[in-house]
């Protein structure tokens, strides 16, 4: 089969069931070389199939995968050569010092002993566990475990870099350190595929996301392209009185063609608008003009949570609702 140059990961119409019931069922993806991709969806949406399925640790029962130019069915050994993996639970040895055990993960990468050496110190300090490179594992704390599990996946700066809800259990100061090392990977021309459920995570890192909803990509692109799908820009409204609310929700709605959502108690008035500069304009003269006095007026794009919950808001009410979802089944 012919490389690939453009695209790092590939799939197509990728199924795989678990007893009957489909956990990925017609998955799609393409993300470009030197990009980072954010997996979004629901628990049990099938995020961990397709990692498991895109890093050769599960055989799909149908489609096509191509990962770093290489068939994952056909080639998964040239596919394991050029990806790293981080998965939701750390893969450290517990006996060994958290430099043993990267100086160990060099070695089995094929590394000579003074670059596996040279390379575990260069992940410490970067993964902040320079002071503790001789302590034991099993001392660690939660969070250092799954700092040294993510160096450990970055021993090689392979060509795909799969990392599972890569911050989870991590301080703000500890999730900037990975959310650093992830864009200078990329910067570096590697690809990453990232699960997470920290909305917010995807927004700082992907130039790329993709929602996963029943085991199927419903929707695809940058962070900006996904939050115009649930109407763009918005002007919030706060009135510095309630009588005036009344007033103001007619002046929004003459501006945004629609009627505002309304926070009575809050005294806030939402509507999306579409001239985004004209409309804020307009309401602001108009309610200078009718005496309507405001603590507040400001355009915002909605947040990835609006559009995570507009996709699959009703699909993960039933998750929740049902229990344990695909996650937990592949485990």
């Amino acid at each position: 089969m012919e490389r690939m140059n453009s695209l790092a990961v590939v799939a197509e119409g990728v199924r795989k069931h678990y007893g009957g019931a489909p956990a990925l069922d017609g998955f799609d993806l393409a993300v470009p070389e030197g990009t980072v991709c954010g997996l979004l969806g629901p628990n049990g949406a099938g995020k961990t199939t397709a990692v498991r399925v895109l890093t050769t640790l599960l055989r799909a029962d149908a489609g096509r995968a191509v990962v770093a130019g290489f068939d994952v069915a056909a080639r998964p050994a040239e596919v394991r050569y050029r990806i790293g993996l981080a998965g939701q639970n750390a893969a450290v040895d517990e006996i060994l010092t958290g430099r043993e055990n990267l100086e160990m993960w060099g070695r089995l990468y094929h590394l000579d002993a003074a670059t596996a050496r040279r390379r575990a110190g260069e992940l410490l300090d970067r993964f902040g566990l320079a002071a503790d490179a001789e302590k034991r594992v099993k001392h660690y704390s939660g969070g250092m475990r799954r700092r040294l599990d993510l160096a450990a996946a970055f021993v090689l700066a392979p060509s795909v870099l799969f990392l599972d809800e890569p911050t989870t259990g991590l301080d703000p100061r500890n999730r900037d350190e990975v959310w650093q090392a992830v864009r200078e990977l990329a910067a570096s021309g590697s690809t990453v595929l990232m699960t997470t459920q920290y909305l917010f995570e995807a927004d700082q890192l992907a130039h790329q996301i993709a929602v996963i909803d029943a085991g199927r990509v419903i929707a695809d692109g940058s962070p900006d392209e996904l939050k115009s799908m649930v109407g763009g820009d918005q002007i919030d409204l706060v009135v510095r009185d309630a009588a005036g609310l009344a007033e103001a929700a007619r002046v929004l709605a003459a501006a945004a063609g629609r009627d505002p959502v309304a926070d009575p108690g809050a005294r806030r008035l939402t509507a999306p608008v579409h001239d985004r500069i004209g409309a804020l304009t307009e309401v602001v003269r108009e309610l200078g003009e009718r005496g309507i006095a405001v603590e507040d007026v400001a355009l915002r794009r909605p947040t990835l949570d609006e559009v995570f919950l507009s996709l699959t808001g009703e699909r993960t009410a039933r998750a929740e609702e049902g229990g344990h979802g695909e996650e937990d089944r592949a485990a």
